[in-house]
């Protein structure tokens, strides 16, 4: 019986075939044109952050031609033109060269004032030879350049003004501006510089999110943790009942909780903020009469009385320190300047004097020679 070698032997042309294709996908050749791809992340903050992912041409040609001049208009056309390719419907510039450039944002943003959701997106401009350009970012960030733009796709378009800059060769990204809410980046190339402004519209939210994953996490198992966030929280008088469980947390819980000054004082200045004055008094007795406290922290919280205007409750913080540390610095400069807050300065003198002969450096030696001369003339040191 004769055997059909045929089949098998078209098997093994098609396996060869479908190798082969394989492999010349997987090579890894020189960027067309020479257009080298960049990457470049800004974070806002330390959690939100931006990413363009771009190629990048630049102004002399491929084959050696200065194209300066030519740029804007040519290189990058002005308007909507059609490309010759996918559904070729006229299309903006793609912001850089070959495939899509890509802005990424890990976060909920603005773009020039504009909200738009964390995601990844594709990059175009609608240049114009006179007055505002027109951002926009589309939907669909995966295809070749914008030759498959269509605008059903697009996300969000904003204005964006161009302006004139320092010759720049390469095409680049640049975040001009880093703000701890925004930034700003530009595209420069050539002789223009276009800016646009990315910012963050809720940061504390975000902090605060990620606080609340952070204190379920291995990070939470420490007091100091909890408050850290109870303290972030009340920095920012966000969210003040949360704040105020944090805070006992890093007091009373299971295994982690301590209550020391740190804790305590915490405690009280979150209940200071929600109005509860007498239990803040009662919670900051306590902080200050806590074998924990030092002298140091003592007369960090007497300033801090003294700049929110409570004079008499700060000369009174910094008398307890003086009866509980005495001949330890910074004593005499707590009483020093509790004196001088509530005009009483010949006493405030006294204390002057002994805190610059007591003083550990030169800079505090100067500092409190400086109050001396002051208080000689009748002058608040604070």
């Amino acid at each position: 019986m004769k055997r059909n070698t045929q089949i098998p032997l078209l098997a093994a042309l098609f396996l060869i075939l479908i190798t082969t294709q394989s492999w010349a996908q997987s090579l890894t050749l020189p960027p067309s044109g020479d257009n080298q791809k960049s990457m470049v992340t800004q974070y806002i903050g330390s959690l939100a952050h931006v990413t363009i992912t771009y190629n990048s041409p630049d102004v002399t040609g491929p084959n050696g031609e200065d194209r300066t001049g030519k740029i804007w208009g040519e290189v990058a056309h002005y308007g909507l033109v059609k490309q010759g390719f996918g559904p070729d419907q006229p299309a903006p510039w793609r912001a850089g060269a070959n495939e899509n450039t890509t802005i990424s944002f890990s976060h909920d943003v603005t773009v020039q004032g504009k909200p738009i959701k964390a995601g990844t997106y594709g990059l175009h401009m609608l240049v114009q030879k006179e007055g505002p350009w027109t951002l926009i970012l589309s939907n669909n960030s995966t295809a070749w350049g914008s030759y498959f733009y269509e605008e059903k796709d697009d996300a969000l378009r904003v204005e964006v003004t161009p302006e004139e800059s320092e010759h720049h060769e390469w095409l680049t990204y640049e975040f001009i501006d880093r703000r701890p809410t925004f930034t700003t980046v530009a595209l420069f190339w050539e002789k223009k510089k276009v800016p646009f402004k990315i910012e963050v519209p809720n940061m504390t939210e975000v902090y605060m999110t990620n606080l609340r994953k952070e204190l379920q996490s291995d990070k939470g198992f420490s007091w100091q943790a909890w408050n850290q966030a109870a303290n972030y929280a009340l920095l920012n008088n966000a969210n003040l009942e949360e704040a105020l469980t944090w805070a006992n947390t890093a007091i009373t819980a299971t295994y982690i909780g301590q209550e020391n000054f740190t804790t305590l004082q915490t405690k009280g200045m979150i209940l200071d903020k929600m109005g509860r004055t007498a239990e803040a008094k009662e919670v900051m007795a306590k902080a200050i009469n806590h074998p924990t406290a030092s002298a140091l922290q003592i007369h960090a919280y007497g300033r801090q009385l003294l700049m929110a205007g409570k004079k008499q409750d700060a000369l009174e913080i910094f008398k307890l320190n003086a009866k509980r540390y005495p001949k330890t610095w910074p004593v005499n400069v707590g009483l020093a300047r509790g004196y001088s807050a509530v005009g009483e300065y010949s006493k405030a003198l006294k204390h002057a004097k002994l805190a610059a002969n007591e003083a550990p450096d030169k800079l505090n030696k100067d500092t409190m020679q400086a109050a001396v001369e002051k208080l000689q003339k009748n002058q608040d040191i604070n």
